[in-house]
């Protein structure tokens, strides 16, 4: 099993990249400090992914390790999804000396879906719980305390908790429901190798399988790519969307998500994202 700790001289160049240079004890001003420069720096894509299914390969999906997944992002400028995203930023807060802790939680599509969604929890005492996301990028670290709401107000990437049946469940805007969405985390925790199996099992069938999906905070601002638009959540809590031809995605992608020509140039076309395996749409849809 792949350690926790990253390599000294690639934790000095992620941290270079990140413009910090952290020698200090593990607290909550250092834990802030990193993951809002993660939020800033650090987009959730599928850009690696979409490249590596649509290409057919067989071998360990994209950032399935913190080294693949750090590497990735030194050289492109990638992320990743909820799996790969949790795994590298658990390892580079572990590496600084943070508990931090791979989370399970579900994405609420639908009332009654298993966990799908990796994220990281930090542990400072047992009260002092608090909730790093790298597909939210919610700016600063959430609390998750015994009183039961909980909030990050801000008009474009603010989320709030509530405590339901022993369960967290964040309110968020993704981008395909800017009003609003609920992602439920559930009572316990996973490792590596779970973190690992989780993300293969994606392999065949997952929403970022199909077409581009990229999030980053940039200033005030949330600039993002989904379903063939630029969308960009503004800092007075407007929702703005443009359609985006294949040529313009490219510049998009390079000038204001900071990935390199190559790998935006190497993406395949969008192609519609078909139902679920074994659900009722899939059976209509093969009818």
């Amino acid at each position: 099993m792949p350690t926790a700790v990253l390599p000294t001289d690639l934790l000095t160049r992620i941290l270079c990249k990140l413009g910090l240079s952290i020698s200090t004890t593990p607290s909550l001003e250092v834990l802030n400090q990193i993951y809002m420069a993660w939020c800033q720096r650090v987009p959730f894509d599928n850009v690696q992914k979409l490249i590596h299914v649509r290409g057919g390969h067989n071998t360990a999906l994209p950032g399935s390790t913190a080294q693949d997944f750090f590497n990735n992002w030194l050289d492109h400028g990638t992320g990743g999804t909820c799996w790969s995203g949790s795994n590298a930023l658990a390892a580079l807060l572990t590496s600084l000396g943070f508990s931090a802790q791979r989370q399970i939680g579900t994405m609420l599509a639908a009332p009654d879906l298993s966990p799908n969604h990796g994220t990281v929890v930090v542990h400072f005492d047992p009260d002092e719980n608090y909730l790093v996301d790298t597909s939210i990028l919610h700016h600063l670290p959430l609390r998750l305390h015994s009183g039961g709401i909980t909030a990050i107000a801000h008009p474009a990437w603010g989320i709030q908790a509530t405590r339901q049946q022993e369960r967290w469940h964040i309110h968020w805007r993704p981008l395909h429901m800017t009003a609003g969405f609920v992602c439920r985390y559930e009572p316990f925790g996973d490792e590596y190798l779970d973190f690992e199996r989780r993300y293969d099992q994606t392999r065949g069938w997952s929403p970022f399988n199909y077409q581009l999906s990229a999030r980053l905070n940039r200033g005030n601002e949330v600039i993002s790519f989904a379903f063939g638009n630029a969308v960009t959540l503004h800092e007075d809590g407007r929702v703005t969307s443009r359609p985006v031809t294949h040529g313009e995605r490219t510049a998009f992608l390079v000038e204001e998500m900071g990935f390199s020509e190559e790998i935006a140039q190497r993406l395949p076309q969008d192609v519609p994202t078909p139902p679920p395996p074994g659900s009722r749409k899939a059976e209509l849809h093969m009818a």
